[in-house]
């Protein structure tokens, strides 16, 4: 045989040397649970290893995260029942504890990449991404709400907003708000195509942000498309999107490869909490290593074409 593509598996360097797919830690966005509580830290019961945190905990874990490589962090709101109604009207309430550790945040490590996330569900008394009226998802009269969101959490100082509530028109809408008040340096992480997941359940666990009547179907994709996320990249790019999103990630590494295929912009994957914690699940039952199907899972989803990961898994990997 004249070709033995073995010679170039005989051993640890050679391998190394043609290694095609690299993973390092400044590929990941760290997803953090911020607690109203400063001193609070409390394990989300589904997601094993993962905490949400008052805000000095969460100062120290970002802290420790930076010294491990890790620069990149979407810190999410866990609100109280308490302080919900139908209009969300919270989610731009800059005396809101969550704005008030935002600007915290930044102020401690100016350095860090801080993202958010931009939808009425975590603030919102019906549990939706929209406003609900009589039974339907306003998609218009939603966009106001984001807007303002999006415009409260920008003068916090944050990096990137990330709209994850897939009302139509929202990225253009908030390009504009945000522009039009001076903050054209701010960027968004459009969850361009973000499918409604069975995967999301631990999640909805840890922000205790799950729909009360209904479900997400009308807004979030159908998990059976895949053309139909060019059509959403399509309207993300011309609106403004600086990064567009596939969530979940690993029942939708085709759609992460089409659209790193067909777009410049970089491209970003959502390793969402089902993900994790089957994993978790496994290796508490010992039936796989976890450490190394860890690493081959993410390596799966940079290979498939994505440029950014948001992934639980990040600290753990770095650590490795």
């Amino acid at each position: 045989m004249d070709i033995r593509p073995r010679r170039n598996r005989k051993s640890s360097a050679i391998r190394s040397l043609v290694e095609e797919t690299h993973l390092k830690t400044s590929d990941f966005i760290f997803p953090l649970f911020l607690l109203e509580g400063s001193n609070d830290r409390v394990e989300v019961e589904s997601m094993p290893g993962i905490y949400r945190l008052g805000l000095d905990h969460m100062l120290k874990e970002i802290e420790s995260c930076l010294k491990l490589g890790i620069k990149a962090f979407d810190v999410f709101p866990v609100v109280s029942e308490s302080y919900k109604d139908q209009e969300a009207t919270n989610s731009y309430n800059t005396d809101f504890f969550y704005h008030k550790a935002l600007k915290r945040i930044k102020e401690e490590f100016p350095e860090a990449a801080i993202m958010t996330d931009v939808a009425l569900d975590p603030y919102s008394s019906d549990g939706h991404d929209g406003i609900v009226k009589d039974g339907k998802i306003l998609n218009d009269e939603t966009l106001e709400v984001l807007g303002k969101q999006a415009l409260s959490q920008a003068r916090c100082g944050i990096d990137i907003i990330g709209p994850s509530d897939m009302m139509d028109g929202r990225v253009g809408y908030i390009r504009e708000v945000l522009d039009d008040n001076g903050f054209t340096e701010v960027s968004i992480m459009s969850y361009t195509a973000k499918y409604a997941s069975a995967f999301y359940g631990p999640f909805r666990d840890a922000l205790d942000s799950a729909p009360k009547s209904g479900d997400k179907k009308t807004y979030q994709m159908n998990p059976a498309n895949q053309r139909e996320a060019l059509i959403e990249a399509d309207l993300d790019v011309d609106e403004g999107a600086d990064f567009l999103m596939v969530k979940p990630a690993l029942a939708y590494l085709d759609v992460i490869k089409l659209l790193k295929d067909n777009y410049a912009q970089p491209i970003a994957a959502y390793n969402v909490s089902g993900e994790y914690a089957m994993l978790k699940a496994a290796a508490e039952k010992g039936w796989l290593d976890y450490d190394r199907v860890m690493a081959e899972t993410l390596l799966s989803i940079k290979r498939a074409g994505a440029d950014i990961i948001l992934t639980y898994h990040a600290k753990e990997f770095a650590q490795l």
